[in-house]
């Protein structure tokens, strides 16, 4: 019989910390605990684990700090809801510190998620989700007339996410909150140095509602398609006009 391989040096073996989220992790997929519910007194769960008491709790703290668990006075430690938008709260913190390239990558991934997003609200959306996204524009247009850069920027925004959250998909939503506050920055940019681009942008909005409310998904795509690539110029020019 040959040898056996010697071990991958890349490989090593979870610390105990580790050991706990892992474990806490699998109970959750299994149903043994569920948003809401108490864990286990830290005996029970020290022993289940292999684990001391205070591995385990360093594992609790990193799963608070993930938004899996929280703590409270009196409660003990429970699950939380694990609502998409909760979990992935750290995304919108690595999103707010990324520039350059980066920056530009961040918009290529928001792009893929805002065309989808456009498509489905097309497909999902009812009287009052149209109500809502006309008001958004119409609710705009005194800013732009004004040249109010800011308040134009945050109804532009306030457009792009509430079509995310006519999609009714947790998870295109809370992406899509994460990752495009952090871009607010630099469509405050294109606004303030490119000449017309808010009227511009308005216009681009206009024909993404035009889409959603003849409840068309391929010209709704195309339309997001469209406006963001104007968008994704305007990063390039920022980035060259930077270097």
């Amino acid at each position: 019989m040959p040898p056996s391989p010697p071990p991958d040096s890349d490989q090593r073996r979870p610390s105990q910390y580790e050991v706990v989220v892992q474990g806490i992790q699998e109970m959750i997929v299994a149903g043994e605990i569920a948003p809401g519910d108490r864990l286990p007194i830290e005996s029970i769960l020290a022993t289940r684990f292999g684990v001391s008491r205070s591995s385990l709790r360093e594992g609790v703290r990193a799963l608070v700090a993930m938004g899996i668990l929280e703590t409270r006075q009196g409660s003990g430690t429970t699950v939380t809801s694990l609502a998409p938008g909760l979990l992935l709260k750290p995304l919108e913190f690595w999103a707010g510190i990324q520039a350059g390239k980066s920056s530009r990558d961040l918009h290529n991934v928001r792009q893929a998620l805002e065309v989808e997003s456009a498509a489905a609200a097309a497909m999902r959306r009812t009287d009052e989700d149209i109500e809502r996204l006309q008001a958004v524009l119409a609710d705009a247009e005194p800013a732009i007339r004004a040249l109010d850069h800011e308040a134009a920027m945050a109804f532009d925004l306030e457009f792009h996410l509430t079509l995310a959250r006519i999609s009714r998909n947790a998870v295109l939503i809370a992406l899509l909150e994460a990752l495009s506050r952090p871009t607010l920055r630099m469509r405050l940019w294109q606004s303030i140095h490119l000449s017309g681009r808010l009227a511009i942008t308005h216009q681009e909005h206009q024909a993404i509602l035009n889409a959603v409310i003849a409840g068309d998904p391929r010209s709704a795509h195309a339309a997001m398609q469209t406006h963001l690539s104007q968008v994704a110029v305007v990063l390039q020019d920022a980035s060259d006009s930077a270097s």
